[in-house]
């Protein structure tokens, strides 16, 4: 069976942020809100921000601020949660959040939920991360019932509803897209399934992450089908982490000591088990696919044997990171845009059909428009110059 191919395929990224730790937090998220400004001016699809409480490197506690000052400084791009940890949060403050985003962004909001990444967020709040889990679910339940409008009483032991029902309509029909964060664990893919929702598979770009996220799609499959729901691979989303320059070379030497840094200090040794990332090296993420750095024709083959290894998807999503220069961010991006991207969404067979039309057929057609060139000089009463026929004539041998 050949793998699913939207005829649009989208592109965006993943915004936890990254940021090391010792610059200066102010100026890190203006940096935040001006790259998502630019790739809305590069016609990317979307950006999801994340929600971090502690260890100083993802330093965005509010996705829905963010999304809302973004949203004041874009025309086009869609903006999720990446994601809200649903055991942080009242189910109903937080779709009350979401729907009044969803007015103000005219409908480009978007929910992305999870369980909580961070253990470090969880011990703060006294959260058992045992529970972490299934709370999600739970609260997902319960904001998609206010979602689509119903009257909700629900009590669990973390949270009560009493006849909780949203005072507005949600502007984008029948309501927000939604998405589950799937990462190691079945539980991200079964909560999509179970409640028919998309899937962010967000650990792709880790060792093994790749064939665990075609894995999690399989369950969420299934799960999907026990309750009777469907699901559609366009509304799944696969994490990696790419940096593009002119030159292969030139693209390693861009990224290749920020990724390690940025590997093996903050998931090494401030939130990683001990002992997870001792092994890892630049060289073996790029060489299993996690890490896509080259030219933009490297990208194009690199895209193609992600959607071989995962059977399809609608969504390509870049992990937002600080490994070399603003500049050199930048100019990654553009790279995709210009030259990758339209490969992926239909944009380019078309022109190439048409230049290769007029070129197959130039002879034919330019012997009429000499024909035509040569009329006008006579019907006007003047002779044709020299070089003009020359050049004519030379068109015609």
């Amino acid at each position: 069976m050949s793998p699913y191919r939207p005829d649009r395929m989208r592109f965006g990224i993943f915004m936890a942020p990254f940021h090391r730790v010792g610059e200066n937090p102010t100026l890190a998220l203006e940096r935040d809100l001006a790259l998502i400004e630019y790739l809305d001016n590069l016609d990317f699809d979307e950006a999801w921000i994340g929600e971090h409480h502690s260890a100083g490197w993802e330093i965005i506690a509010s996705p829905e601020v963010m999304i809302a000052a973004a949203s004041q400084r874009t025309k086009s791009i869609r903006l999720g949660t990446g994601v809200s940890s649903l055991p942080y949060h009242h189910p109903f403050m937080l779709a009350d959040r979401m729907l009044q985003l969803d007015h103000l962004t005219r409908g480009r909001a978007m929910l992305g939920v999870g369980p909580g990444a961070l253990a470090t967020d969880a011990y703060m709040m006294g959260i058992d991360p045992v529970t972490q889990r299934p709370r999600m679910d739970e609260a997902l339940g319960a904001i998609l019932a206010l979602f689509r409008g119903e009257t909700v009483t629900m009590e669990t032991e973390w949270f009560t509803l009493n006849e909780a029902r949203l005072q507005l309509a949600p502007y984008r029909r029948p309501h927000m897209e939604v998405a589950v964060a799937s990462t190691f664990s079945p539980a991200g893919p079964t909560s999509a399934g179970k409640h028919g929702v998309g899937m962010l598979s967000v650990t792709a770009a880790q060792p093994g992450g790749m064939t665990n996220a075609a894995a999690g799609w399989q369950i969420a499959e299934e799960e999907a089908a026990k309750a009777g729901k469907t699901i559609d691979r366009d509304d799944w989303r696969v994490l990696i982490s790419m940096h593009l320059a002119d030159s292969r070379e030139e693209a390693v030497r861009d990224i290749e000591e920020g990724a390690t840094r940025f590997y093996t200090e903050y998931f090494g040794k401030t939130i990683g088990r001990p002992g997870t990332f001792d092994d890892w090296t630049f060289a073996g993420a790029v060489e299993s696919g996690g890490i896509v750095v080259g030219t933009p024709d490297d990208a194009i083959e690199a895209v193609e044997r992600i959607i071989d290894i995962t059977g399809g998807f609608g969504c390509l999503l870049f992990q937002a990171h600080e490994w070399t220069t603003w500049e050199k961010t930048r100019h990654s991006f553009e790279l995709w845009a210009r030259h990758v991207a339209p490969r992926f969404q239909g944009q380019i067979e078309v022109i190439e059909a048409a230049r290769d039309w007029s070129a197959a057929n130039r002879t034919t057609i330019f012997e009429r428009a000499g024909a035509a060139t040569i009329k006008a000089f006579a019907d006007a009463g003047r002779e044709l110059p020299p070089e003009v026929a020359e050049r004519m004539q030379r068109g015609q041998n």
